[in-house]
Parts: C-alpha cells; sequence; structure tokens
C-alpha cells in the first residue's frame, strides 16, 4: 500500500528537527454543496533543521518517531525573501 503524500505549510520550527505543518482540504459540504475549507497541523521529522516558518512542503507518513511525529517532510520549497 502506497504511502500518503500531503502538501501543507511549515507553520513552526522551534522544536529540534520537527516542523509543523497545516494542511488545509477542500470539499463540498453533502446537504448544502457549499465548498468548505478544513485545517489540520501534522508534527513532522526534519532531519537537517533546514525549514522555516511560511515554507511550502510535501510530507509522507511513516512509522511512528515519537508521541506526536508520524510524518516526514519529503521536499520543500523555501519561501524567498527580498
Amino acid at each position: 500500500m502506497p504511502k500518503r503524500t500531503l502538501q501543507g505549510v511549515v507553520v513552526s520550527d522551534k522544536q529540534a528537527k520537527t516542523v509543523v505543518v497545516l494542511v488545509e482540504r477542500r470539499f463540498t459540504h453533502p446537504i448544502y454543496k457549499k465548498t468548505i475549507r478544513r485545517s489540520k497541523n501534522y508534527h513532522a521529522h526534519d532531519e537537517n533543521n533546514q525549514f522555516h516558518p511560511g515554507d511550502i512542503v510535501w510530507i509522507e507518513e511513516s512509522k511512528p518517531i515519537s508521541k506526536l511525529k508520524r510524518w516526514t517532510v519529503v521536499r520543500g520549497e523555501s519561501k524567498k525573501t527580498a
């Protein structure tokens, strides 16, 4: 079974080797047919501490790394600061 991959934005990098990623999903309400946005935070493993708040990253599920971490950062795009 393939591992799930999600795309999100880093909201925190205060912990060592960990980033908190905000993943937003959109779906249509079953009765009202209105598009709804729901978001969830995931703790992901970032081995080299290379991602910072505002970066867009892709995370992949993995075996449990700690109490909260079940995801690892696969790749990411850092925001450009001019």
